[in-house]
């Protein structure tokens, strides 16, 4: 594997395993500062939202890159006070007209709003019967979620991001998504830094000689999930890429494994505060 290593998604369409996440830049110039540094690099794959207020920047940054728009791979999603299938479809309008371009690479479904999310990904996949979209996706989403749109898609999504760390594993639904072709996208692939002083972590980095987020992210990575680590840090999104050069061993990725004690730090998808 190397920075530019991809995975096959259902329709054959290859999604990079490790990319640059956008959550919560909000400051214009460290926005394209982050990402022309992630794309100078080698990264491939840029995740954003509609949440997250910087589409606008995404697609300044992708127009002024050193790589053409089709070598990248772009990703956003639709806010929940936008879902349901009609206004699924106004508000992918608005985020491409924010990124000013004429197609997006993945559209989620950002969190599954109860009585609207079947609706919501009903939308996505007219958008990608309709060429507007290249995979159809959700996020956040558990397995009895996923049941509901498998139930009623003629599509199914083929990627699922949830949050997933050393501490919430999510095993059994990495087996149900793989059982059904739905790759997994690791959020907060770091814990939003709590795992990094983990015991195990920091002695493992220790006699690999890497970073405990280098750890993190080859054990996401040889768990065959893909990885969006967010940073406006230069030597951060650096750090972060540099995880191809070394190799956790069987027993290393069990080690890790055995950490998980099912702790979010996120919010859970069932009980997820929708404030409109």
């Amino acid at each position: 594997m190397n920075l530019q290593s991809t995975k096959k998604l259902a329709n054959g369409i290859l999604m990079p395993r490790l990319g640059l996440g956008v959550y919560k830049m909000t400051d214009r110039d460290e926005t394209l500062q982050a990402i022309t540094t992630a794309i100078d690099l080698g990264y491939r794959a840029i995740d954003t939202a509609a949440l997250y207020y910087n589409e606008e920047e995404v697609g300044e940054a992708i127009r002024n890159a050193s790589v053409k728009r089709e070598e990248l791979f772009v990703t956003t999603k639709v806010w929940n006070s936008d879902q349901g299938y009609d206004n699924t479809l106004r508000a992918f309008e608005t985020s491409l007209k924010k990124l000013d371009m004429d197609y997006v690479d993945l559209y989620l479904t950002h969190w599954p709003v109860e009585g609207k999310f079947v609706d919501t990904y009903r939308a996505i996949e007219r958008l990608y019967e309709e060429k507007l979209i290249r995979v159809p996706g959700v996020s956040n989403h558990h397995e009895h979620h996923l049941q509901q749109v498998l139930a009623s898609c003629n599509v199914a999504p083929m990627v699922n991001q949830v949050e997933l760390q050393p501490y919430l594993n999510q095993a059994e639904l990495r087996a149900f998504c793989q059982e059904h072709q739905i790759a997994v996208t690791a959020w907060s692939p770091l814990g939003r830094g709590h795992v990094l002083n983990d015991e195990t972590i920091t002695r493992i980095a220790a006699d690999y000689g890497v970073t405990p987020a280098q750890v993190i992210l080859r054990w996401h990575l040889q768990n065959d999930v893909l990885v969006i680590p967010k940073s406006v840090t230069p030597s951060r999104i650096k750090e972060n890429s540099e995880v191809f050069h070394f190799e956790l061993t069987e027993a290393t990725m069990q080690e890790i494994n055995a950490l998980n004690r099912n702790e979010r730090f996120g919010q859970s998808p069932d009980s997820f505060k929708f404030d409109f």
